[in-house]
C-alpha cells in the first residue's frame, strides 16, 4: 500500500460501538424529560410514562395488538433469560448457535435447564441450514447475530403451522428491519442497540401462542422473583402495562422515550431502517474499495445491516486491538475491535443512530491505521 497521509475530516460522531450504540443525532441531557425522575415507578406519572414507552414501541415497530410488550430487568439476556426459564420444557427444543450469543442460549438450555437440546451450529461468518428445523420443537435463535454480522434473512423458513413455540433474541433487529410478527411468539430485545437507548433493562414481546405457554405450563425448576409472569395461575398483565416487575431506572426510561420521539419524527420503522441501509451501503462501499478488507458475512443476503463484522488481512487478535487503538487515541472511531469470542477482526455498529457521513469518512481512517501497523 502507498503511503497514505493522516486524514484531515474526522467523523463527527465517532461512536461505532455495537452496544451500547450511539445515541440518536439530536440527543442531549438538557432535552430528556425529568418529570418523572425521583418519583415511585408506582405513582400515577411513573406508570403513565412506562405506558407511553410501551405504547411507542408498539407504534415504532407496527406491532400487532395481540403481542403484549413489558419492560423487563437485565437487559436483552434478562428478557430471553425470562422467556426460556418460563416456558420451556413443555416441548422438545431446538437451539440455534452461530455467534456467541446463540451459543450462551445453548448452555443455558443443556446446563442450566438440562433439556438436551437439538443444537444446530454454523462456524462464524455463516448461518446453519435452516431446513434442519423441526418445529414441533420449541425453537431458539438470535435474528441478527451481533458478534458475527450474520442474520437470518427473513421469517420464510419459520413454519406457519408449527407447533413449538418461536422464541427470537432479536435485540440488533428490531427496528432495523421489517420481522414477521405473525410468525414470532417471544421475542426480546434492549434499548441499546438501534435505538441507542441506555443499557440495563430488557424488552420481551409475547404473542398470544407464548401467553397460551404460560397460563397452561407450570416449569419443573423455582423461579426467581424477577422472572415470574404469572400470579395466582394467571398471566400478570400488569408487567405489560408499565407496572414492572422491579424497580426500573426512570431515567433509563426517559432515554429510551426520547429515542422513541426521535424515530417518529423519521417516518417511524421506515425511517429507521432507511438509515441503517444507507450505513451498511455505505460501509460495503468502502469493503469493496479495499483488498485487505473483507466481509465476515460472506453471504449478503445474510449479512447483518446493523452489527457490521470485518476481517482484515493478515490480522491477528494484537494487530486489531492496535488497529483499534489507534483509532480511538485519534477520535476517529470508539470500540470498533470485534468481539472477545469472534475470530480477530473489526465490528462496525451501522444502525440508525449512526450518521451516514460518518461512515463515509471512517474509509480513509482504515487505510491509515492499517498503514502505520504495516510499516
Amino acid at each position: 500500500m502507498s503511503e497514505v497521509t493522516t486524514p484531515q475530516v474526522r467523523p463527527t460522531r465517532p461512536y461505532f460501538s455495537s452496544g451500547p450504540c450511539a445515541k440518536p443525532p439530536v440527543w442531549s441531557t438538557e432535552k430528556l424529560n425529568t418529570e418523572s425522575l425521583g418519583r415511585s415507578h408506582r405513582a400515577k406519572i411513573g406508570k403513565t410514562r412506562l405506558q407511553y414507552c410501551i405504547d411507542l414501541m408498539r407504534e415504532m415497530l407496527q406491532l400487532p395488538d395481540t403481542h403484549r410488550i413489558g419492560i423487563v430487568p437485565g437487559s436483552d439476556t434478562g428478557a430471553f433469560e425470562m422467556a426460556m426459564w418460563t416456558m420451556l420444557g413443555a416441548r422438545p427444543v431446538t437451539t440455534l448457535a452461530w455467534e456467541s450469543f446463540g451459543e450462551g442460549w445453548v448452555t443455558d438450555v443443556a446446563k442450566q435447564l438440562k433439556l438436551d437440546p437439538t443444537v444446530i451450529r454454523a462456524d462464524y461468518g455463516q448461518l446453519p441450514d435452516l431446513t434442519q428445523v423441526d418445529w414441533s420443537n420449541d425453537v431458539l435463535f438470535t435474528w441478527n447475530g451481533t458478534t458475527s454480522g450474520v442474520r437470518v434473512p427473513n421469517g420464510d423458513w419459520i413454519a406457519s403451522d408449527r407447533e413449538g413455540l418461536c422464541f427470537a433474541d432479536a435485540t440488533s433487529a428490531v427496528f432495523a428491519y421489517d420481522l414477521p410478527w405473525d410468525k414470532i411468539d417471544v421475542a426480546t430485545f434492549s434499548w441499546q442497540k438501534v435505538l441507542g437507548g441506555e443499557g440495563g433493562h430488557g424488552v420481551l414481546i409475547l404473542g398470544p401462542r407464548a401467553v397460551e405457554r404460560l397460563e397452561t405450563h407450570t416449569p419443573a425448576w423455582p423461579l426467581p422473583k424477577v422472572f415470574r409472569l404469572m400470579s395466582k395461575g394467571a398471566l400478570a398483565e400488569g408487567v405489560f402495562k408499565g407496572e414492572t416487575i422491579n424497580t426500573p431506572s426512570m431515567l433509563a426510561v426517559e432515554d429510551a422515550i426520547f429515542a422513541l420521539e426521535w424515530a417518529k419524527s423519521l417516518s417511524g420503522l421506515d425511517g429507521l431502517k432507511a438509515r441503517s441501509d444507507a450505513n451498511a451501503a455505505a460501509l460495503d462501499t468502502i469493503v469493496a474499495e479495499r483488498d485487505w478488507l473483507s466481509h465476515l458475512a460472506a453471504d449478503p443476503a445474510s449479512r447483518s445491516k446493523t452489527s457490521v463484522c470485518l476481517s482484515v488481512a493478515g490480522a491477528d487478535a494484537d494487530f486489531i486491538k492496535k488497529f483499534a487503538g489507534l483509532l480511538e487515541k485519534e477520535g476517529a472511531a470508539y470500540d470498533i475491535a470485534g468481539y472477545r469470542d469472534a475470530p480477530p477482526g473489526l465490528r462496525i455498529w451501522c444502525g440508525a443512530t449512526v450518521d451516514t457521513a460518518d461512515i463515509e469518512a471512517l474509509g480513509p481512517w482504515l487505510d491509515w491505521a492499517y498503514t502505520e501497523l504495516r510499516k
